[in-house]
C-alpha cells in the first residue's frame, strides 16, 4: 500500500487509541496515526472507575492485540438480576434474569477497570508506532483535498482525516458548527467502589428504584462498581456527606446481602444527559465516541457505543484505503455515518424510554413494567435476543466486533 498522510485523532481516551490500534494494523506502517490529548502525559492513569465491555468490544480489543494485557484482571458478568422497588420496601422481588454465555465459554460482558485498559492501550498503540502527542489539537482548516491540523504547542500536520474523539463538551464538534440534539436530566450519576465481605459470584444486580437505577457491577475480588443514580440535589447533597452518613445511604439500597460493605473510593457524582449529534460527519472530520453521542447509562451502553463507532469507522477506512481511495473524502464518510446513526438514534430512544418507564414513582407504571418483566422473563427466545443486543452481536456487526482483523 503505497504511503499516506497522517490520520489525526483528537482524544487519547478508550475511543481514540483503539482507534488508532485499528488503524495501524489496518493501514499498515506507511500511513502515519497520531493521537493527540494532553492527558497522554498523565500515565499511568489514575482513573479511578470501571466499565462493562460487551463481548463483541471484547473482540474487538482482543483483535487489536491489548486484551490479554486485561483480562487477568477483568471480571466476567456471569449473570444479572433486574429487581423493581422502593426505597423502603423490606423485599426486593427479582422480576428477570439473564444467565448463559453470548457463545460456549463467552460471557456478554466483563468489567475492567479504566486506568488498567487505558494503560494497555496506550502501551500497545507505542509499540505499535502510533505517535502519541501529550497536546490537544486547537485548531484545523479543512479543503476538498486534504486538512491542516494545528496543535495546541504549535505544530503542525497535513493529514487526510481528523477524528473528534475529544469527548462530549468535543471544541472540534464546536468548531464545525455541528449542533445537536438532546437534553439534560434532572439525575447525577453516583459512582463509587464498594468492597464487601461476600463473593458475589459474577453477579450484576440492577435495582430499579423511584430516583433511578442503582447498578451494581461485580469486580475482580470482594469488590463492585456502583453507578446510583439519583435527582442532581440528592445526589450533590450525597457525595458531600461524611463518610458514616454516606455508608447509611448506601447500605439502605445495596443491602447487606454480601456482608459488611464499605466505600473503597471517593464517591463522585455525573450530572447525566442525553444528546446526539445532527451530524457525525463534517468535511474531512469525523465524530466517536461522546463527541458524537452522549446517552443514559441505564442500560450500560455508552462506551459500548463508541466501540461500536471506531469499529465502523476504521473499517470504512481501511477498505477504501485499500483500493487506492482517500480515506477522507465525503462519500467514505457518509458510509461511516449511515452505518452508525440508525443505531445511535434506537439506543438513545430506547434508554429515554427506560429512563422514563422506571426512574418515577407512578404505582400504574411500576405495575405495568413489572407484568412486562415477568413475561420477558418467561421467554427465553425474547431473553436471548436481549442479550445479543445488549452484547453488541445484533444488526449490521463489524468486521472487529466479529473478532476480525481488518
Amino acid at each position: 500500500m503505497a504511503a499516506q498522510r497522517a490520520i489525526v485523532i483528537a482524544g487519547g481516551a478508550f475511543a481514540g487509541l483503539a482507534l488508532a490500534l485499528a488503524l495501524r494494523q489496518g493501514l499498515g506502517p506507511d500511513a502515519p496515526v497520531i493521537v493527540a490529548d494532553p492527558a497522554l502525559a498523565t500515565r499511568p492513569s489514575r482513573d479511578p472507575r470501571a466499565s462493562a465491555i460487551v463481548a463483541a468490544c471484547r473482540r474487538l480489543f482482543e483483535t487489536i492485540g491489548v486484551w490479554d494485557a486485561v483480562a487477568e484482571g477483568s471480571q466476567p458478568i456471569l449473570d444479572m438480576v433486574v429487581t423493581d422497588s422502593r426505597l423502603e420496601d423490606a423485599v426486593r422481588p427479582t422480576f428477570l434474569t439473564f444467565s448463559g454465555d453470548v457463545a460456549p465459554g463467552e460471557p456478554f460482558a466483563h468489567m475492567v477497570e479504566n486506568r488498567h485498559l487505558i494503560d494497555a492501550l496506550a502501551q500497545r498503540a507505542e509499540q505499535d508506532g502510533v505517535e502519541l502527542r501529550a497536546v490537544a489539537v486547537s485548531d484545523y482548516e479543512s479543503r476538498p483535498d486534504g486538512i491542516k491540523v494545528t496543535f495546541s504547542d504549535g505544530n503542525v500536520v497535513e493529514a487526510s482525516l481528523l477524528v473528534a474523539a475529544d469527548g462530549a463538551r468535543s471544541r472540534l464538534r464546536e468548531r464545525a458548527g455541528i449542533l445537536t440534539n438532546g437534553w439534560d436530566y434532572d439525575q447525577s450519576g453516583i459512582v463509587v467502589t464498594v468492597g464487601h465481605e461476600r463473593d458475589h459470584q459474577g453477579r450484576a444486580e440492577e435495582h430499579f428504584l423511584p430516583a433511578g437505577p442503582f447498578a451494581i457491577l461485580p469486580l475482580k475480588g470482594n469488590r463492585s462498581s456502583l453507578v446510583w443514580t439519583e435527582k442532581r440535589s440528592d445526589a450533590a447533597r450525597i457525595v458531600a456527606l461524611p463518610e458514616d452518613e454516606f455508608k447509611a445511604e448506601l447500605e439502605t439500597r445495596f443491602g447487606l446481602h454480601l456482608g459488611e460493605i464499605a466505600a473503597l473510593d471517593k464517591p463522585r457524582a455525573f450530572p447525566l444527559g442525553y444528546f446526539v449529534a445532527r451530524s457525525f460527519i463534517a468535511e474531512r472530520l469525523a465524530l466517536v465516541g461522546d463527541a458524537a453521542h452522549v446517552i443514559h447509562p441505564i442500560a450500560g451502553q455508552g462506551l459500548n457505543m463508541g466501540l461500536k463507532d471506531i469499529a465502523a469507522l476504521a473499517e470504512v477506512v481501511v477498505d477504501a484505503a485499500r483500493i487506492g481511495i482517500d480515506p477522507g473524502q465525503a462519500d467514505v464518510l457518509e458510509r461511516y455515518q449511515r452505518w452508525r446513526r440508525f443505531d445511535t438514534m434506537a439506543m438513545g430512544v430506547a434508554t429515554n424510554s427506560l429512563n422514563f418507564l422506571f426512574s418515577n414513582h407512578s404505582t400504574l407504571l411500576r405495575t405495568v413494567r413489572d407484568i412486562g418483566l415477568g413475561v420477558v422473563d418467561r421467554l427465553p427466545p425474547l431473553k436471548s435476543a436481549f442479550i445479543r443486543q445488549a452484547a453488541g452481536l445484533s444488526g449490521e456487526v463489524p468486521r472487529l466486533l466479529k473478532g476480525e482483523a481488518l
